[in-house]
């Protein structure tokens, strides 16, 4: 059952459209199931006297004394407005049940506490099967205002025991980090122009993509409005600093050709200026160059900092483990317009699903994931992985969001925790699209079986309790393929095996070869590094040299524009 709270100030336009036949038509009996006073509240649904003006002048009577008393002055936002449904599959509530839940959700929200003879006047009206709207005016009979803090949390737990009472599908409970959904009226807008996504889903989508892939604050509005996206700030009237700023859809307009605005922080909490600039610096800090000379080494730093992640989340910094999985959410954005071929439509939708797992009300530090963050943004700007690097990175991302899950879950962040299995599941289909023609691959080119006999004895030296089950492993002949490739690039396979052999994966991993050879496989060349510390060392070579940096991020290239769809 999902309450939405809002607030408004046109009683008269809300009523006209409860008792109104919707949008699209889509209202069928609209009428008043509960009420402050049922004898004293014409029902325009079941009255055919009773009209929209007599409802509303009911319901204002005692806001049009406070604006008396005032002068004239009515209250700002005093009308309170909360539809209440259930959810998709739930049994049909009837008149008498959903008169219950909004009574209930009424005194939890403070708008009319039980028994309280001065409380706000409300109707709560019914025009579908599966939702009423509740509408109130948030001024009582003695001219106070309700005590209404936090009154959307305190419904979304009064909904939560309705739930369990009425037999109801329990719904995850919330933190009030969650983004705005649309509204029934963005949503229709969307479908009459043949829309898949809202205005606000396809804005707050860019929004996220452009945050991981620039550095600084200018960089973020500038890539944003190179995609045709409208920009507008909001500056301190003292300091000229920007203190907000409101986005706007290419196309999106009002019934009078003006654009249709959506704050930061109206798209998502960690959008708002303010959380943005914990992650983007006004003024571009680099630790190292942005372009390596190794193609492998953007992928091979993302490996790394995941595998730090994973650290971070095993550890008692739950600030530092929160920032980590802020930074992550950058990786999987980046991820996604990195990586070519058809698992990208799955990693796309596992960056949009970690949305929700990224924040929590635990308060990030960004600072402690500053290494996953850089490394996220070096894949904007890298060239496909070589090989099975870019596999190799997917199979860490697959693990790292499983790891997110099991974090949420022990923290009781139920709505994160969902959010992190569904987005573990499109990046598990993602990469077995991916590494099955990679392993296949590996296999073929596997070395001599002498070359295997040696590898099969390093095997049981570093693994001695797991050595069965990676040779009875299928992809142990691809391991053996990519052994073959880390000995060619200067490691020790005995010794790197060992180095490997606390990987915590391999306890309950069903192909634990496939496991190590991911892990083997992301190991840089040694010989390439030693060649570069000594031109390094010798002055200054083609090799130590970045190239040209390209215009535009690899995230935000023109083939990856364009207008919603």
């Amino acid at each position: 059952m999902v309450p939405d709270v809002s607030t408004g100030s046109d009683s008269r336009g809300l009523i006209a459209y409860l008792f109104g036949p919707g949008r699209r038509d889509e209202h069928t009996n609209p009428h008043i199931v509960a009420a402050w006073d049922m004898t004293g509240a014409p029902d325009p649904g079941h009255d055919p006297a009773a009209t929209y003006s007599q409802l509303a002048k009911r319901l204002d009577h005692h806001v049009d004394l406070r604006t008396r008393e005032l002068g004239g002055k009515k209250p700002s936002q005093h009308v309170w407005h909360c539809p209440v449904r259930t959810a998709p599959g739930d049994r049909y509530l009837t008149d008498t049940e959903w008169a219950e839940v909004a009574r209930r959700v009424v005194h939890a929200t403070g708008i009319a506490p039980d028994r309280d003879e001065r409380a706000c006047r409300w109707i709560a009206v019914r025009h579908a099967d599966d939702h009423i709207h509740i509408m109130a005016t948030t001024v009582r009979a003695d001219g106070r205002r309700p005590r209404t803090h936090q009154d959307g949390r305190r419904a979304q737990t009064e909904c939560r025991r309705i739930e369990a009472e009425f037999g109801l599908r329990r719904l995850k409970s919330g933190d009030l980090t969650a983004p705005r959904t649309p509204t029934g009226a963005e949503r229709a807008k969307a479908e009459r122009q043949g829309q898949t996504v809202t205005a606000r889903h396809w804005l707050r989508e860019r929004a996220y993509a452009v945050a991981a892939a620039v550095h600084t604050e200018a960089d973020y509005f500038t890539v944003l409005q190179s995609l045709g996206i409208k920009v507008k700030t909001r500056l301190g009237p003292e300091s000229g600093d920007v203190i907000g700023y409101s986005l706007a859809a290419p196309g999106d307009t009002n019934s009078a050709g003006e654009p249709i605005w959506y704050g930061g922080s109206k798209l998502a909490p960690d959008l708002s200026i303010n959380r943005l600039r914990e992650r983007l610096p006004d003024q571009e800090v680099t630790d190292r160059p942005r372009f390596a000379a190794d193609p492998a080494e953007p992928w091979q730093h993302t490996i790394t900092a995941i595998q730090t992640a994973h650290f971070a989340l095993d550890s008692d910094d739950h600030a530092a483990a929160q920032g980590q999985l802020a930074a992550f959410g950058d990786v999987l954005y980046n991820i996604a317009s990195a990586t070519p071929g058809p698992h990208r439509a799955e990693l796309r939708a596992a960056a949009t699903a970690f949305n929700r797992a990224r924040r929590s009300a635990t308060r990030a530090d960004h600072q402690a994931a500053h290494a996953l963050r850089q490394a996220a943004k070096e894949l904007t700007y890298a060239s496909n992985g070589p090989g099975g690097l870019t596999i190799a990175l997917l199979f860490a991302t697959v693990h790292l969001t499983r790891a997110a899950a099991r974090w949420h879950e022990q923290r009781g962040h139920e709505q994160q925790a969902a959010a992190a299995d569904e987005a573990f599941h499109h990046l598990q289909a993602g990469y077995q699209q991916a590494a099955a023609t990679v392993l296949a691959d590996l296999t073929r080119r596997a070395p001599r079986a002498e070359t295997a006999r040696r590898f099969e004895q390093d095997l049981h030296a570093a693994f001695p309790n797991h050595a069965d089950r990676i040779l009875a492993d299928p992809t142990w002949t691809a391991l053996t393929t990519t052994l073959a490739h880390a000995e060619t690039a200067g490691h020790n396979p005995r010794r790197l095996l060992a180095e490997l052999s606390t990987q915590q994966e391999l306890d309950s991993a069903e192909h634990p070869a496939e496991v190590l050879n991911w892990h083997v496989y992301a190991q840089p060349n040694k010989l390439v590094q030693a060649a570069r510390k000594r031109n390094t060392f010798n002055g200054p070579s083609s090799m130590s040299t970045a190239p040209n940096l390209p215009a535009t991020p690899v995230a935000m290239r023109p083939q990856e524009r364009g207008r919603r769809r």
